[in-house]
């Protein structure tokens, strides 16, 4: 697999200079003011796996809208726990509840948060999306497309910021060892929430999405940064309005007012989220900063290798 974009050099040269709205903090303290509080419901569930305890959890997102998760605690542990609150790739759901273990196996609690409307890719979802308006190309890039009020990441990112408040409010947890993870979508997620949500404990973007949209959308070969460009080839006179919305929930925007410590991970092979993309957050991220680059992957990135990484860092970092 080739380069596709610029050379590690390149990108660690970068200074990007983004576009920011005037409004951009005063939109999402609206925002987040006008949703309701998280009030989150833990069912029990029994998985066969008496290692583990696993909670069918079931939150208040943007709106009020009810958001699922599924919270796994290693079964005996001595609480209260430090906390990873996990969002997941695009097009992938939440899953069946005996899985993605690496988190509770490690000694931590771990909230992995449903991806409303989403659920069609490897994993099935658990939460439809009740807020989507106006007319877009398939995708979620575009849906919403006439103002930031509408989109489909307001609605998303506010989720994942209950998400923490839900995770926040088990008994079990430790609220000041709360650390966001995510890959790809669920990277620039975790970025997002670093940037509007105080007091986390630290921030493990891969590979993220959602960074310095306005260049992904016209070098990215392949979606879902090409959603953009497929809508804008229909919709000629709407680049400004759109780039301008999709500002709003840019990661690589709201990086800037991250004060927690990230370790991230960069693919330069990466032709879904290209790395300058990804260089363009990590260079603007607001609080200490680590990162870990994969000269010679794609989207996949650092995978498991990577995990090991993050479990020595997670554990310098939560260390008690």
């Amino acid at each position: 697999m080739p380069l596709t974009d610029l050379s590690l050099a390149e990108c660690l040269a970068l200074s990007p200079a983004l576009p920011e709205p005037a409004d951009l903090d005063a939109f999402w303290a609206k925002t987040l003011a006008a949703s309701p509080p998280a009030e989150p419901d833990f069912r029990l569930v029994d998985t066969g796996l008496p290692q583990v305890t696993t909670y069918d959890v079931t939150f208040a997102g943007h709106g009020g809208d009810p958001v699922r998760g599924w919270l796994r605690l290693p079964a005996g542990a001595r609480q209260p726990l430090g906390c990873v609150v996990e969002f997941l790739g695009y097009g992938r759901g939440r899953g069946l509840a005996h899985e993605q273990l690496l988190w509770s196996a490690a000694g931590y609690a771990h909230l992995l948060m449903d991806t409303r409307g989403q659920g069609w890719s490897a994993a099935p979802g658990d939460t439809p999306d009740a807020g989507a308006v106006g007319g877009s190309v398939p995708g979620f890039l575009t849906r919403g497309a006439g103002g930031p009020a509408e989109h489909y990441y307001v609605r998303l990112i506010t989720d994942a910021v209950r998400a923490v408040d839900a995770a926040r409010a088990h008994p079990a947890v430790d609220p000041g060892r709360v650390v966001v993870t995510g890959i790809s979508q669920g990277g620039g997620l975790a970025l997002a929430v670093a940037a509007l949500v105080p007091g986390l404990a630290g921030a493990m973007p891969d590979v993220p999405f959602l960074c310095d949209i306005r260049r992904g959308s016209v070098i990215a070969a392949r979606p879902p940064y090409t959603e953009v460009a497929e809508y804008l080839r229909l919709h000629r006179d709407d680049a400004g309005a759109l780039l301008d919305t999709l500002s709003y929930v840019d990661a690589a925007v709201l990086a800037p007012r991250a004060t927690a410590p990230s370790l991230f991970s960069i693919a330069m092979m990466d032709d879904i989220c290209p790395p300058s993309t990804c260089f363009a957050a990590y260079h603007r991220y607001g609080g200490p900063k680590d990162v870990r680059v994969y000269e010679y992957n794609g989207h996949e990135g650092g995978g498991a290798h990577h995990q090991r990484v993050q479990l020595d860092w997670l554990r310098s970092l939560l260390a008690s």
